[in-house]
């Protein structure tokens, strides 16, 4: 009798003990949840573009308004192409370039203060800068995370294909996608490998991050929802068409372009499409990362046309129309929209009408977008040059 009750007293202690266990799981993973939103707010200042698109959600919007009379501040000769878009954080300008080099600049002058180099050619992954650290990918598939003071590095991690997405730093976890066709998440300071997801193509698009998680709208036609605290799959929708565009997401709604000619808007709320946009006459894809403030959604199309919708309807505010693909993503400040084209030209357009202020005639074309910053604007070109006006 004395064997049975211990045994009975021994069995509710592990029951009492798992049951504790699993209470303060779920309460270290909602502490962690809590502690990642309240990382992802949008710390963007009117000194920093510290990533692409300038902030988590991947608006375009910038905080520091640029002179209405644009000159010419300063040109660097990279000696590659450059089709990364820059950062820019406590006034140093931060670019990757196709001679496999991640370049550290000043943004006064636009003197070099270092030269990292990368594994291979940067590409189209742009810098993100948090808490002393630069991270970057390149086209042999290394994630770098790179000392912003001296520009050494700190590690290094090999994806399993080439990366063009551009890294997302949220707390202490820097994302990056690549064309093995995983996103990965790591601890910044040390690269150790705290979850990766698999989806079903290329992830070629940046992250958005959102109340902790991460939407990417995908090259397997799948617009997905990834919680940062633990990498699991919340959210997963159509993307309508084989997507190269990043999300712009506001409140519960996500917009981006995709292969199917389409600008897609989905409800995050609701999950399902809110509208889409294609134009009437002019059947091509949209590469092009959308910038949406004021209720209007500005992005460029492989159709050689900035357009402007509506962001409630999907209707057709104005077009613009340059000389060459658009595959620039736009950046919005005080009312005007600055957007480089593949005509080599990098313009500044009214966002309310969508007339031409003002242009600037580069070497090659402008696959990059524009990272503003200080009342400065910085970007490269396929010439090599990297431009700042102001």
């Amino acid at each position: 009798m004395i064997e049975k009750n211990q045994e009975r007293s021994r069995q509710k202690t592990e029951v009492r003990s798992q049951k504790k266990g699993r209470i303060l799981s779920s309460v270290f993973s909602l502490l962690t949840s809590f502690f990642l939103i309240f990382c992802s707010a949008n710390s963007q200042s009117p000194d920093s573009w510290p990533q692409f698109r300038g902030s988590y959600n991947l608006t375009g919007i910038a905080q520091s308004q640029p002179p209405n009379d644009l000159k010419q501040l300063w040109t660097y000769d990279a000696g590659d192409i450059i089709e990364s878009s820059a950062a820019i954080v406590d006034g140093t300008v931060y670019v990757g370039t196709g001679k496999s080099q991640l370049l550290a600049l000043d943004l006064a002058s636009g003197k070099l203060k270092w030269a990292y180099p990368t594994t291979d050619a940067v590409g189209e992954s742009s810098p993100a800068v948090s808490g002393g650290i630069v991270f970057i990918g390149d086209l042999g598939g290394v994630f770098h995370a790179v000392n912003a003071a001296d520009g050494k590095g700190i590690w290094t991690y090999k994806t399993g294909a080439e990366i063009k997405s551009s890294p997302v730093i949220v707390g202490d976890r820097v994302l990056i996608g690549s064309y093995d066709g995983s996103l990965y998440c790591f601890n910044t300071r040390d690269g150790k490998t705290l979850w990766s997801f698999k989806t079903d193509n290329y992830v070629h698009g940046t992250p958005a991050i959102v109340d902790g998680v991460a939407y990417i709208a995908g090259c397997d036609e799948i617009f997905r929802g990834i919680r940062i605290s633990d990498g699991k799959e919340v959210v997963k929708m159509p993307a309508g068409g084989y997507t190269g565009a990043s999300p712009a997401i506001i409140g519960q709604a996500a917009y981006f372009g995709n292969f199917n000619n389409e600008v897609v808007k989905l409800n995050l709320r609701t999950r399902r499409q809110a509208w889409r946009y294609s134009h009437p006459k002019r059947q091509f894809p949209f590469y092009s990362s959308p910038a949406v403030v004021d209720g209007k959604v500005v992005l460029g199309g492989r159709d050689k046309m900035v357009h402007c919708l509506n962001a409630t309807t999907g209707k057709a505010i104005w077009t613009f129309t340059t000389r060459a693909r658009v595959e620039s993503s736009p950046a919005v400040a005080g009312g005007r929209v600055y957007i480089g084209s593949n005509d080599g030209r990098f313009y500044v357009l009214d966002l309310a009408k969508g007339t031409k202020l003002w242009e600037f005639t580069a070497g090659l074309g402008i696959s990059a977008s524009p990272a503003i910053a200080n009342g400065k604007i910085v970007i490269g070109a396929q010439d090599g040059k990297l431009y700042c006006f102001g």
